[in-house]
């Protein structure tokens, strides 16, 4: 390879530099400080697993399987898999590692790695952060997730303008479940809703069982009193539609009344990752960004690839999309050298205040630290900061 390429990274991979670098680590500690407060315990990971146990939810989500790196282990043969998503190794220490019986409730933070961009102009290797619950399948659990995800945003300083999507599959699954339809029909009717073809969804819905139904879902998902006025009645007396249905409106609810200027909308045929989440689905957006800040939903069950199924709910977000645009300037102090007590004194007192403090080496001088922004002066025998 000629030397001129061997700076160039992968696409989708890229650097991250002091000036924002140092944004997006006290924004970690704030959130992972934040998390530990509502109590939120950390655990760290490791970057790649057996593909076994990383496909905990790849089974469920052909997405996910896709999107992970699987490598040949050189000391055991077998298969390797970079993680793509840390949802499946929090949901093995839940059930296998550190088991606790009750509610349990965790936190991370950590690069994860995907074969293709999960989105428009986004990163191949996010620095993901987020928090799962284990143990409750209560509407409860999922109304502190999505609590705690909002205020999570909110400590990074997104808060103008931000949008909630709420969701929830049980309603389409139970009628799915209702009508009897075969999977390719089920398949087909996903297709429609995600890509909100109402004149296709109408023409396709006119020959199906229920098909009335069916329509009124996607015609109607934005609209939950609309909805219900234009669901037939035995579909509204399905036990499993009622609860899904139920636990849509208390949900909105709830949140409303913690965050009453926070705008709420309501899809019920948004069904990224349908195969995944059981219940409710959540997303944060922010004004001109077509990408969701912060993300999640209940995924029921999922320990049961381990030998312990529970029920649990959790979100996740990738802190550089989080800090996207931000920048700060350092601020570095240039001290000369010497070992006078004063001089020394004074860079201490001076670190400890959280300043940065470059003490100059052998024969440099103040341009051999070209980002400095202050010095460190003597001025009639004391120690003082001035701006350069």
């Amino acid at each position: 390879m000629p030397i001129s390429e061997t700076w160039l990274l992968p696409d989708g991979v890229a650097d991250v530099l002091p000036e924002q670098a140092q944004v997006i680590e006290k924004l970690r500690r704030e959130a992972l400080d934040f998390l530990a407060t509502r109590g939120y315990q950390l655990v760290y990971t490791p970057f790649i697993e057996y593909i076994e146990s990383l496909s905990s939810l790849s089974e469920s989500n052909q997405d996910l399987d896709l999107a992970t790196f699987k490598v040949i282990d050189q000391l055991s043969g077998r298969l390797l898999g970079v993680r793509a998503d840390m949802t499946p190794q929090v949901a093995r220490i839940d059930a296998h590692v550190h088991q606790v019986q009750g509610v349990a409730r965790y936190c991370y933070a950590g690069t994860v790695l995907h074969t293709k961009p999960q989105g428009f102009n986004t990163t191949r290797a996010p620095l993901q952060l987020g928090a799962e619950l284990f143990g409750s399948d209560n509407i409860d659990a999922d109304v502190e997730m999505i609590d705690v995800m909002l205020s999570l945003i909110k400590t990074a300083g997104q808060v103008d303008g931000i949008h909630l999507d709420l969701g929830h599959v049980g309603l389409f699954r139970s009628l799915v479940k209702h009508a009897g339809l075969s999977k390719s029909t089920e398949h087909h009717l996903s297709d429609l809703y995600q890509r909100k073809a109402l004149p296709e969804l109408a023409e396709f819905t006119a020959e199906l069982k229920f098909g009335s139904d069916f329509y009124a879902l996607g015609r109607y998902a934005s609209d939950l009193t609309a909805l219900q006025t234009h669901l037939s009645t035995e579909i509204l007396a399905d036990e499993a539609f009622k609860l899904a249905f139920n636990a849509l409106t208390t949900t909105q609810a709830e949140i409303q009344a913690r965050w009453p200027t926070l705008h709420i909308g309501i899809d019920v045929v948004e069904l990224r990752s349908y195969h995944y989440h059981t219940g409710l689905m959540y997303a944060v957006y922010a004004p001109n960004r077509a990408a969701p800040l912060a993300q999640g939903g209940r995924y029921d069950g999922i320990g049961e690839h381990f030998g312990r199924a529970r029920p649990a709910t959790g979100f996740s977000c990738d802190l550089y999309a989080l800090c996207a645009g931000q920048f700060k300037q350092i601020e570095i102090v240039v001290a000369p050298k010497g070992t006078d007590a004063a001089l020394i004194n004074a860079i201490t007192t001076a670190r400890v205040q959280g300043l940065i403090v470059i003490q100059l080496l052998g024969n440099d001088d103040f341009s051999s630290v070209p980002n400095a922004t202050h010095q460190l002066v003597n001025v009639a025998g004391e120690w003082k900061i001035e701006q350069i």
